[in-house]
């Protein structure tokens, strides 16, 4: 029997996960430790530690959509602390998509954050199907549509001290109904 989705608690889902600065900066957290994800992953604190220690920041790509042909920017610092997976980079102003993924992201278009990574050591709860992940080797880091952990929401888009802050538009309808169908066809 598989485990129901769970909903997230609402800490998760309105919780700041990122900021974007005008220069392309990118700060927040890519993964959050003990929230369940749509594929009923639950990341445990430590699970980045020896892959943090083993890999240099910079080979860890940052990604769209976990497209390894479409990289748009670089990491500068990634580390573990008690929330989850610290993420701090930087968008490429010379890459086009990096450009439209800034303008994506202070419009509110897009908001997501996820990581890509191979399973080193996990473990499946028998009664809810729930895998731990105790250690993961971390490939990349992606700004995307649809994450599949529900509070990796990117909240809060920072613009230049000579504009007005934005923030971006909470959910509408017609997104929530969309991403509903999305995890529908992804529990298939």
């Amino acid at each position: 029997m598989l485990a129901p989705n769970t909903e997230p608690t609402v800490a998760s889902v309105f919780a700041p996960r990122a900021a974007f600065g005008p220069d392309g900066t990118v700060e927040g957290y890519a993964s959050l430790f003990g929230e369940i994800d749509q594929a009923r992953d639950k990341v445990v604190k430590g699970a980045f530690r020896e892959t943090l220690l083993r890999r240099s920041v910079r080979r860890v790509p940052m990604l769209f959509q976990h497209d390894p042909s479409e990289p748009v920017g670089i990491w500068l610092d990634l580390r573990e602390d008690d929330r989850g997976l610290f993420a701090r980079g930087k968008l490429i102003p010379d890459v086009a998509r990096a450009r439209e993924l800034l303008a994506l992201l202070r419009a509110g278009a897009i908001d997501g954050l996820s990581i890509g990574f191979r399973t080193v050591k996990g473990r499946i709860d028998p009664k809810t199907r729930i895998r731990s992940l105790l250690a993961v080797d971390l490939w990349e880091i992606s700004i995307v549509t649809f994450p599949l952990l529900a509070g990796a929401r990117v909240h809060a888009v920072k613009q230049a001290a000579s504009s007005p802050r934005i923030s971006p538009p909470k959910a509408s309808f017609a997104r929530t109904r969309a991403e509903r169908a999305w995890r529908a066809l992804a529990a298939r």
